[in-house]
């Protein structure tokens, strides 16, 4: 079979590499921890391990895959180009700044490049709490432009959450407005309300809005913002420490909802 493709995903943690046919359809994946190449067909053996040797480490077994679960059904019928699993933190300024990477010299920094700074900090944050049963997406794409940093699920439930560039800089939180260093305030907390209620409706289930401040120096809150969590990005950890929420089932239930591109098109 000619047009093989391999794509990238990471479950719980592990990773998995998938093999996709010229018309973007999932014919075989690889599951490194497992040693074990899971085929679709017989007759795509072949071509599917052409495909996959230069990622094969050390012995494999190769055969049909075990009884799918709902979440890898929705994963094998998803269009690689409509998944956003594959999406890094801050993958919509990635892309920008590919796209118009600006005057070689700048009077002042970028402001693209200090957001796209917050979002891989807190995206890695959230990232290594994937080996706790949690998941998380990254760049969210929703209509009219706006963006879901990231969407972290797991066991305690799901959350919004908003990174904000403020190394060595003062944050004072008067809901709604965020005012950072020297900056202007900017209503941030309204917005994230709304977007984490876009998610919810998305979803089917309570999404709650987190803000992830990065590297602040000293951080004010007049009073507890409503619904909203803020955090440092040290302290982004203790978004795991509630659970009982959601079944592990119910976990993967959702990310595969949330990965679909087509999921966030009708909010």
């Amino acid at each position: 079979m000619n047009g093989l493709r391999v794509v990238p995903d990471w479950r719980n943690g592990h990773e998995r590499l998938y093999v996709c046919g010229p018309d973007g359809g999932n014919v075989a994946w690889y599951d490194r921890d497992a040693g074990r190449v899971n085929l679709l067909s017989e007759t795509d053996r072949e071509g599917v391990l052409d495909a996959l040797r230069p990622f094969l480490t050390g012995p494999v077994t190769v055969g049909p895959p075990p009884v799918p679960t709902a979440a890898d059904l929705a994963r094998l019928t998803l269009h690689p180009d409509d998944d956003l699993a594959p999406n890094r933190p801050g993958e919509a300024l990635l892309v920008a700044l590919e796209r118009d990477p600006g005057p070689a010299r700048r009077l002042r920094p970028d402001p693209r490049r200090r957001a796209l700074a917050a979002e891989q900090a807190v995206g890695e944050a959230l990232d290594r709490l994937e080996g706790a049963g949690w998941r998380t997406l990254h760049s969210l794409p929703l209509p009219g432009g706006a963006r879901i940093h990231h969407l972290l699920i797991g066991p305690g439930g799901l959350y919004a959450v908003h990174a904000v560039y403020a190394r060595k800089q003062r944050v004072l939180v008067a809901d709604p407005a965020v005012t950072v260093g020297r900056h202007a305030p900017e209503p941030l907390l309204r917005g994230l309300r709304a977007d984490a209620d876009r998610a919810s409706y998305a979803l089917t289930a309570e999404v709650r809005p987190v803000l992830a401040l990065v590297a602040p120096a000293d951080v004010r809150v007049t009073a507890a913002p409503r619904g909203v969590r803020v955090l440092a990005d040290p302290d982004l950890p203790s978004l795991t420490r509630p659970g009982g929420v959601l079944k592990p089932a119910d976990v993967e239930a959702l990310h595969a909802m949330a990965r679909d591109r087509g999921t966030w098109e009708r909010v």
